[in-house]
């Protein structure tokens, strides 16, 4: 996917304004849970990207730099295969996957989640990573992946195996939440990325800050907000 970005970054610069990284186990669940929804492709893979061009230029130019990438990306054996919209409708109906992703997690029970930001060069490294460490600890736990890889930003959640209840599961949510922040230090991301840190990070986040990005964070709290009216105990 990383490569798959840099040559779209490449061939098309400004005009990239969306790159979506989902698991195929995304897929999967809104199929599943949205059985009138169509999946793009007739075979599964182990990772989609869901790319998006807006050009102002104008459409036979987009067409033709999207098609011009999916050229280089066979043949550079980077994608497998590709499905391109032909009208709005079809637009839309490929970003309603992306969207319904939440809700098949919501539908297929309770999930452990993670909004984290890793350095996009690293990203597909965490992933294996950190899959490999939560499959040995929690055997057969489901890994439920996508988010903006243009920016670093990832929704990590963990969903219990098939066999064991979401009671049983959530009960090792802090067991799960060390394995994969550790794994996210690891790696140089955030435990934190588009949700902010809050009430339920604000202790954890000590274990992952130094001691000097913590005073620099109170300093600049105190510039802003010197008599705390401002969203008073969180993250500081």
């Amino acid at each position: 996917a990383l490569r798959l970005l840099n040559l779209a970054q490449a061939h098309c610069g400004a005009a990239l304004t969306g790159f979506e990284l989902m698991s195929d186990l995304c897929l999967q669940l809104v199929s599943k849970h949205f059985p009138h929804m169509r999946l793009p492709f007739p075979q599964n893979y182990p990772q989609y990207v869901l790319l998006e061009l807006s050009d102002s230029e104008s459409g036979e130019h987009a067409n033709t730099m999207l098609e011009n990438l999916i050229t280089a990306a066979l043949e550079q054996e980077i994608i497998q295969d590709a499905v391109v919209a032909s009208s709005i409708a079809q637009s839309k109906s490929l970003w309603h996957l992306r969207e319904h992703i939440p809700l098949a997690q919501a539908a297929e029970g309770k999930n452990i989640k993670h909004d984290i930001s890793v350095p996009i060069s690293r990203i597909a490294e965490f992933i294996r990573a950190t899959d490999m460490l939560l499959q040995q600890s929690f055997p057969a736990s489901r890994m439920v992946t996508f988010g903006h890889l243009g920016d670093g930003n990832l929704h990590y959640n963990v969903s219990p195996p098939e066999s064991t209840s979401d009671e049983t599961f959530i009960a090792r949510q802090a067991e799960v939440n060390h394995v994969v922040h550790d794994s996210v230090h690891h790696f140089g991301g955030s435990i934190s990325a588009e949700h902010g840190v809050g009430a339920l990070k604000r202790d954890e986040i000590l274990h992952y800050k130094s001691a000097v990005e913590m005073k620099l964070m109170h300093s600049i709290k105190q510039a802003l907000d010197p008599l705390n009216l401002m969203n008073p105990g969180k993250v500081l």
